[in-house]
């Protein structure tokens, strides 16, 4: 009897398509699941009779209530290699090995970039214009070059739109708590003294840290009233980083010029959540891990992932 794996959030519906599955088919039935489930009693119901299941990114929270109510589950992968909503210990206790993928760093970086050129040149708004019959040329852009690119944090993915942003001609500065001026200095870019110095002098401010305890939060209505009121703010790594109250009521006040969002307090956004009617927002629905080369990847090795376990040798275990 053949094992049966579930493939979460598959909502463009091209999960099977993206990697080989076929190499399974002999033991698992594989079976990918189109419309988000948020509601707990729904996913344990939804979940009960698979060995396996595949989540994509953090979407999906897997806290122990949830796992105790799976005693099928076996094997959990996870796209990524750190899951913050997965209860490790809760899944060890319940016999369940929990598995990753590699995830490239790029999509992020190249989305974060749409979104701030978007903004800066007002793309939408112009190219729904000229769909429409609207204004010819109804905006000035906002200019790149010689304007200053404030990064919160400088890892991975900072340090990517750092050197883009270096290419365009900007001065870019960068702050974390724990970053170093050797870091800074070995892409370029000045470290600011502190997150303030950052906010009040960026042009543009994109958001590249982890969510922590540390980080939640970390951008609220005192620290966003720092931000020029001719500034952007682009967030392409988790919603909770920026107090979500507070960017609303400063893109409603026009406080600050606009905001760049890929990442929500809820996913997917309900159809009257305030964020799908803001004024001065570019949002885009998590899009910054999603491109072909990333899904083949996050497949591809949750099928390795698959097989590893079968045979009894589990691979890139988490955490």
């Amino acid at each position: 009897m053949r094992l049966r794996c579930a493939v979460l959030d598959d909502f463009q519906g091209v999960a099977v398509e993206s990697a080989d599955w076929s190499v399974l088919a002999d033991r698992v039935e594989v079976v990918p699941l189109r419309e988000h489930i948020a509601d707990e009693d729904a996913l344990a119901a939804a979940l009960a009779d698979f060995d396996i299941v595949v989540t994509l990114r953090e979407r999906v929270p897997f806290p122990g209530s949830l796992l105790a109510r799976l005693p099928r589950l076996r094997l959990l992968v996870a796209s990524g290699m750190r899951n913050s909503v997965i209860d490790y210990a809760a899944a060890e206790a319940h016999g369940v090995t929990v598995c990753g993928t590699a995830s490239s760093s790029t999509p992020p970086v190249e989305l974060t970039w749409a979104l701030l050129l978007g903004l800066a040149r007002g793309i939408v708004e112009e190219s729904n214009a000229l769909r429409t019959g609207g204004p010819w040329q109804s905006s000035v852009g906002a200019d790149l070059h010689g304007r200053t690119l404030g990064l919160l944090g400088l890892g991975r993915i900072g340090g990517q739109v750092a050197r883009i942003g270096l290419a365009f001609g900007m001065r870019v500065t960068a702050w974390s708590r724990h970053l170093t001026r050797e870091r800074a200095e070995e892409v370029g870019v000045e470290a600011a003294r502190t997150k303030e110095d950052l906010l009040a002098g960026g042009d543009f401010v994109s958001v590249h840290l982890a969510l922590g305890e540390r980080t939640r939060g970390l951008l609220g209505p005192a620290e966003l009233a720092l931000m020029k009121p001719t500034a952007y703010l682009i967030n392409t790594s988790r919603a909770a980083i920026v107090d979500q109250d507070a960017l609303l009521a400063a893109l409603r006040e026009g406080r600050i010029a606009g905001a760049g969002v890929d990442v929500f307090d809820i996913e997917p956004l309900p159809a009257g959540h305030p964020m799908r009617t803001a004024p001065r927002l570019l949002a885009t629905p998590h899009l910054g891990y999603v491109s072909r080369a990333n899904y083949a990847t996050y497949y591809g090795q949750a099928i390795e992932d698959i097989q590893a376990y079968l045979t009894g040798t589990p691979i890139r275990r988490l955490p």
